[in-house]
């Protein structure tokens, strides 16, 4: 368990995971396995939070239903957007999918990832890599077209190693097949989430890697821009960082949310599941759900 400091010790925990991902955009399970291995942890609050996509959580609400476990399933969905030239992600929760500025925002997500794509795909047949777009295509299936599926296609034609080798050399950050102009601002996600009645969070803070005076500039225009929480634990993560993303909140005086992010079994990631009790001293988005399902 983390230990923040000043917080309570006393108070009983409830297993939340308010970030996870399915094979809907770039996660290894289907909404259903990912219910089922959720269960299992004891996790009592979830939200699928897929990327610009709620085709996994509406996936998981129809088994859910036929398939009751006890816990309790939350909406959401982690948008991309832009500010300041930069990429940012923006997890929405409780939000009404079939809000018609929900799914005009979802039908924004769609079109700019055909795009992004599309100019992913030109950049690598640039570099010889002929037919990316298909391929990429081909691997995504019913999900959301990303970087991942560019990354399979070409260690499957056998251009790179693994998929590390495929973001090292050609898809990570600063790589020719990073491509970021597509997003909207942070502005309309942020209106999106607030008219379709969700909660609005900054996901993962730190992986931005700004500067302590950029890391406030960024959160000072969230809340102008009507977010209101910010994710203090996100996966595998120093009790420095934690700490550290806790007094922001209470700065800020955001709602804090936490989760795994969890895409798929791996050394680095963090199993489904992360204790409340850590952060009962501050104001927790949880408290919007009861833990009844």
């Amino acid at each position: 368990m983390i230990r923040l400091r000043g917080a309570a010790t006393s108070v009983k925990t409830v297993l939340i995971d308010f970030h996870t991902h399915t094979s809907a955009s770039d996660g290894a399970l289907t909404p259903s396995e990912l219910l089922v291995r959720a269960a299992a942890n004891n996790v009592k609050l979830l939200a699928i939070t897929d990327h610009d996509t709620v085709a996994g959580f509406e996936a998981a609400a129809a088994y859910h239903k036929e398939n009751p476990s006890g816990m309790r399933l939350i909406s959401g969905i982690e948008l991309s957007c832009q500010w300041l030239g930069v990429t940012i992600h923006i997890l929405g929760l409780g939000i009404d999918c079939t809000h018609p500025a929900m799914r005009a925002g979802l039908d924004c997500m769609a079109s700019a990832r055909q795009e992004r794509g599309a100019k992913i795909a030109s950049r690598l047949e640039s570099r010889g890599f002929g037919g990316a777009l298909d391929g990429a295509l081909m691997h995504a299936g019913d999900s959301q077209l990303g970087r991942p599926d560019f990354a399979a296609w070409m260690v499957e034609r056998g251009h790179v190693r693994d998929h590390k080798q495929a973001f090292d050399r050609y898809l990570g950050q600063g790589k020719i097949g990073d491509v970021k102009a597509f997003w909207p601002e942070l502005v309309e996600v942020t209106r999106w989430i607030e008219s379709s009645g969700g909660v609005a969070l900054i996901a993962h803070p730190l992986k931005y890697r700004f500067t302590g005076m950029k890391l406030r500039r960024f959160i000072a225009a969230f809340v102008a821009a009507g977010g209101c929480g910010i994710e203090v634990l996100s996966g595998r993560q120093s009790s420095d960082s934690t700490n550290q993303l806790a007094r922001l909140a209470r700065e800020f005086d955001l709602e804090v949310s936490i989760g795994s992010d969890f895409h798929r079994d791996a050394p680095y990631s963090a199993p489904l599941g992360a204790e409340s009790a850590p952060f009962a001293h501050l104001r927790g988005v949880w408290q919007r759900w009861s833990t009844a399902p």
